[in-house]
């Protein structure tokens, strides 16, 4: 019987076989290109499915390319099927974070990039043009976060010259949708500058200590590290490219492992075939950790938003944390009508006792809003939102002109206490500048993911301002003093148990300290001195060995601010450093 169905297959012609395996692949990546990036135990299955059949359908097409060439297959086919693999190859990235499918993903993109599959009657044929431009603003996302500058820029360039082609070929067609999409990545490089990734966003263990060297709190119960993050932002008329903000976007690669010594190698070179596998191979490093998971979320409605924290914290290790991330403008209560206020939750017929002795209103006394207004509040979030999720440890980074009110979460009976950083209520004001609005990103989030840049921001800077040996030398002093607000933190007897347990990873203890750092420039900085509301809260309180007013946060401010000849723009209470 066997053998009669091997000879059967045997009779059908290559093209009939490849077509079959085209509409079945087809099938599955209809099925999987919308999963959810969350759940991720769910579609591991799927994923590994659908590869299974482009693996089979490429290597199919490789085997037999002369057959198909002459039974009609076209160079854009061939092309089609390798950016369908790289778009895969990227989805599971952003569903793991697993760094060597982004650089696969790099991989099957470059090899259509360079070997110009769709270039062939481009200009003739409507729906190859449009299959071109979604192909280079999907390369274009895996190049920014990969940090491919120089292939970022050679996508741009393609890809404003492909839409003037199109415009001026395609006239009774409107292109509108693709100018936005250049007008976006052009914003987008604009503020995401060379200054700002002078040095990788990623943990680099040539900059970062080692995870085996970080020191641990004393007398700490147990030990979290950092197992899932949620990322959410939105802010009206935002730096974004697709539904990638700026903010997500450095937080999102402020949450992994860089690759040991690849961003200094590669960064600034272009890679071409060949390059490509070897790195491909640098970009794991096997002696670390894998990087956390985490779900990027755009715009997500409320019930969105609660379903994939729901579901994240339902697959979390027993030793993991959650990062919440929400960056966003404030909406208040008073904005939103009853019926969409979440008042069920302090409602006194439906809580405890214990319940009613917490005051209820600090809940959701303000919430911050992660959509456009006047949708009836389908988009706001209240800290009561989160109470139910207490049950698991939480590290909040809210990064809101409201994001004080979440400090009503430390006063709840129930649950884990949670660890939070919150922005102040007001950026600062950039020195020499009359509006301190940030046009480049959050203030806050910058200080917590390139807090050096940040810095040098804030005291009115740009990249192009300052010398290398500058920068150098203030980085140094940066890291120096990192490293001792850890150890006092790690020393320290009155640590609070929810930062004592965190210290260990990494990731973490680097928002920490730089959210340390982060306070004692703003506590110092002239302009918005013993002003409270230019200054960064978190809950619980840190020891008072860390305070702005320390000799340690003097010293660390005073220093890099004598690097740069700003000294005069802090009240500092030390002697100039030679």
């Amino acid at each position: 019987m066997s053998q009669s169905n091997s000879t059967s297959n045997a009779n059908v012609p290559v093209s009939e076989v490849y077509w079959s395996l085209v509409a079945k692949a087809d099938k599955k990546f209809s099925k999987i290109r919308d999963l959810p990036y969350y759940e991720r135990n769910r579609y591991d299955t799927y994923f590994y499915k659908v590869f299974k059949v482009y693996t089979q359908l490429w290597k199919f097409q490789q085997e037999n390319r002369h057959k198909l060439v002459e039974a009609g297959l076209k160079r854009w086919e061939i092309g089609d099927i390798a950016s369908r693999i790289g778009q895969l190859y990227f989805g599971q990235y952003m569903r793991t974070s697993e760094a060597s499918y982004l650089s696969e993903s790099y991989i099957f993109y470059e090899a259509v990039l360079t070997r110009e599959y769709f270039k062939d009657g481009i200009l003739q044929d409507l729906n190859l043009a449009n299959k071109q431009l979604r192909f280079l603003a999907r390369f274009l996302t895996v190049c920014l976060v990969l940090n491919r500058r120089e292939m970022v820029y050679q996508l741009v360039n393609q890809l404003k010259m492909l839409v003037a082609d199109c415009k001026r070929t395609f006239q009774d067609t409107d292109f509108k949708e693709w100018k936005l999409v250049i007008q976006e990545i052009t914003r987008f490089l604009k503020v995401d500058t060379a200054f700002m990734n002078i040095r990788p966003l990623r943990y680099s263990l040539t900059l970062d200590l080692h995870p085996d060297s970080l020191p641990h709190a004393v007398n700490v119960k147990r030990k979290l590290k950092l197992g899932d993050a949620i990322l959410c932002s939105y802010h009206p008329n935002e730096v974004k490219f697709s539904e990638l903000t700026l903010d997500n976007f450095r937080m999102l690669q402020c949450l992994e492992w860089e690759p040991s010594g690849s961003f200094y190698k590669l960064s600034g070179t272009s890679s071409t075939g060949g390059q490509g596998v070897s790195y491909s191979q640098e970009i794991s490093d096997p002696t670390l950790p894998p990087n956390p998971r985490k779900a990027v979320l755009y715009r997500p409605s409320i019930t969105h938003f609660l379903a994939v924290l729901a579901t994240v914290c339902e697959e979390l290790p027993a030793d993991g944390l959650l990062l919440l991330y929400l960056s966003a403008p404030e909406y208040n209560v008073d904005d939103v009508q009853p019926t969409t206020m979440h008042s069920d939750a302090c409602d006194n017929t439906a809580i405890s006792s214990e319940m009613n002795n917490v005051n209820c209103s600090g809940y959701h006394s303000g919430g911050i809003n992660l959509g456009a207004k006047g949708n009836g509040g389908i988009n706001l979030i209240y800290p009561c939102d989160l109470l139910p999720f207490m049950r698991r440890p939480l590290f909040l980074v809210i990064d809101s002109r409201k994001s004080n009110t979440f400090k009503a979460l430390n006063t709840a009976v129930k649950g884990e206490p949670v660890a939070m950083l919150l922005s102040p209520s007001c950026s600062s004001p950039i020195h020499g500048t009359i509006d301190p609005h940030q046009p480049s990103g959050s203030q806050f989030t910058s200080f917590l993911t390139a807090p050096l840049q940040a810095f040098v921001n804030l005291l009115g800077f740009s990249g192009s301002d300052i010398q290398m040996d500058k920068l150098n030398r203030a980085e140094k002093v940066l890291s120096s003093s990192l490293n001792l607000w850890g150890e006092i933190l790690a020393a320290s007897d009155t640590l609070h148990p929810v930062w004592a347990q965190v210290l260990g990873d990494p990731f973490l203890r680097r928002l920490l300290l730089r959210f340390i750092f982060c306070r004692a420039v703003l506590a110092l900085y002239a302009p918005t001195f013993n002003k409270k509301e230019y200054l960064p809260e978190c809950s619980p309180t840190l020891p008072d060995s860390v305070l702005p007013t320390t000799h340690s946060s003097n010293a660390a401010v005073q220093q890099m601010a004598d690097i740069f000849d700003a000294a005069t723009m802090f009240n500092l209470s030390l002697p100039p450093y030679n």
